[in-house]
């Protein structure tokens, strides 16, 4: 199968997943962004390996954040998160190896706060009490459409380079592409609502907040997995690499989407 054959084949299959757990909400999705967090951290630990992060930290910790995002909301998530200090420190002292303690809580932490803050924003902007199914509808067809449109865009009309020390296959007219796809799905999902939730100007201003945070999130783990030398962090998912590498632009946009969205005061 080629590497465009099995992009094409999970979106197909893993887009509709996605949807249908949003839309059930609960501890079904709890369940898919578990699943996904796990195997996340494993991509994580097994790629930052020559920072020695503490995986069992890591593990708890976006597991604890998780929990306490779907149970009691925004500040236990951020409690759930802080116990990867803790754990971190204990385990380090514990550890046979001796690695720096700088680089193996830093990246500990790094971790934790990557994957389980980022997917916990995704419960978080699931569970608001405002139209949570909506606007957690909203933010992943946006990520998606801003992704799939700038991939295609850059394809094929993409000529100058975005970021070509920390991606050089991403193009300003993949952007531009992405950006317009984007801002056009918020726009488009949100519209009907626009008299009792979020105005027009307020789903386009969240549009491009959506799709600059992506871009952003998308970049930042091209960072990292450059800092790294590694071309994907997993290959579970064919031609897309690992889940990482799928949800990396979410990982930043749900944050943004979430704390915009209560900035407009819903929540």
């Amino acid at each position: 199968m080629t590497n465009f054959a099995s992009r094409v084949l999970v979106a197909a299959v893993g887009l509709p997943l996605v949807l249908g757990m949003l839309w059930l909400g609960g501890w079904w999705l709890f369940t898919l962004v578990a699943i996904a967090s796990v195997v996340g951290v494993h991509e994580f630990v097994t790629t930052a390996r020559p920072m020695r992060p503490l995986g069992a930290a890591i593990y708890g910790g976006v597991l604890l954040a998780l929990f306490g995002a779907e149970r009691g909301g925004l500040v236990w998530l951020l409690a759930g998160f802080l116990a990867t200090f803790v754990l971190g420190f204990v385990l380090h002292a514990l550890s046979s190896t001796r690695a720096p303690t700088t680089a193996a809580i830093g990246s500990t932490i790094l971790g934790s706060a990557w994957i389980g803050l980022g997917l916990g924003f995704v419960l978080l902007l699931r569970e608001m009490q405002d139209k949570g199914r909506l606007i957690a509808f909203a933010v992943v067809l946006t990520v998606f459409a801003a992704d799939t449109f700038a991939y295609f865009t850059g394809r094929y009309l993409g000529r100058h380079r975005l970021a070509p020390r920390l991606s050089p296959k991403k193009t300003w007219e993949g952007l531009m592409g992405g950006a317009a796809a984007g801002v056009f799905v918020a726009f488009i999902a949100l519209y009907e609502k626009r008299h009792e939730y979020l105005s027009v100007w307020q789903a386009i201003v969240l549009g491009l907040v959506v799709v600059v945070a992506a871009v952003l999130g998308d970049l930042f783990e091209s960072a990292l997995k450059r800092d790294l030398e590694v071309k994907d962090t997993g290959r579970l998912l064919g031609g897309h690499g690992g889940v990482l590498d799928r949800v990396d632009a979410l990982l930043f946009a749900a944050p943004a989407a979430f704390f915009l969205v209560v900035a407009y005061g819903f929540h």
